[in-house]
């Protein structure tokens, strides 16, 4: 079982491009709402589920004033959390959980979002892929979002704009450089490539 994350830095368009992102992921088997409830789920505060019409949670993601955390479901036992957030200047944030899902659902989700970062019309700054979770997410924030310098512990898989990528390979040795389309570059240990 994999127990790691995903973070997906994407800028903020003036449209969103959320029922977008709802049929791509949909596409590759993660579905927004619940198979049998019918509803999209979020969670409380306290980690609670709480249904909420797929309508009503689009237009709180549109309002871009709060972060939240919601649900995609791979089966009807089986769902992934992404925590979904916005930066000061215009950025959206996010982090897909990947605790408990078996390699092949996880590989699942990690399709959808490289998926979509070729295919929605918003830009992509950059996708960590840390299926095991050796980093901790909000590490990646300086680097990725306020030019920072500091590269934590290398995962599994960065896609990032060529300057980032540039910055990444400077930093760790022995990654292989690969395009994953138009102006977005993946990078991977050599081992793994």
């Amino acid at each position: 079982m994999a127990d790691g994350f995903i973070r997906w830095y994407r800028e903020s368009g003036a449209t969103s491009v959320f029922a977008e992102q709802v049929a791509l992921f949909k596409a590759h088997g993660m579905a927004l709402v619940h198979p049998v409830s019918g509803q999209a789920t979020v969670l409380d505060i306290e980690g609670e589920q709480v249904p909420i019409g797929q309508a009503e949670l689009g237009r709180l993601l549109n309002l871009r004033i709060a972060s939240l955390s919601m649900e995609w479901w791979l089966s009807a036992d089986i769902n992934v959390t992404d925590a979904y957030a916005y930066e000061p200047f215009g950025c959206e944030i996010q982090t897909l959980w990947l605790d408990g899902l078996y390699t092949d659902e996880a590989r699942r989700v990690e399709s959808a979002v490289i998926a979509a970062t070729t295919q929605l019309p918003v830009p992509t700054h950059a996708v960590v892929i840390d299926r095991r979770g050796i980093s901790d997410p909000d590490d990646w924030d300086s680097l990725m979002l306020y030019d920072g310098a500091n590269v934590p512990r290398f995962p599994d898989v960065v896609i990032a704009q060529e300057s980032i990528a540039e910055k990444i390979m400077g930093a760790t040795p022995g990654l292989t450089k690969g395009s994953v389309g138009g102006y977005l570059t993946r990078l991977a240990p050599a081992r793994q490539a």
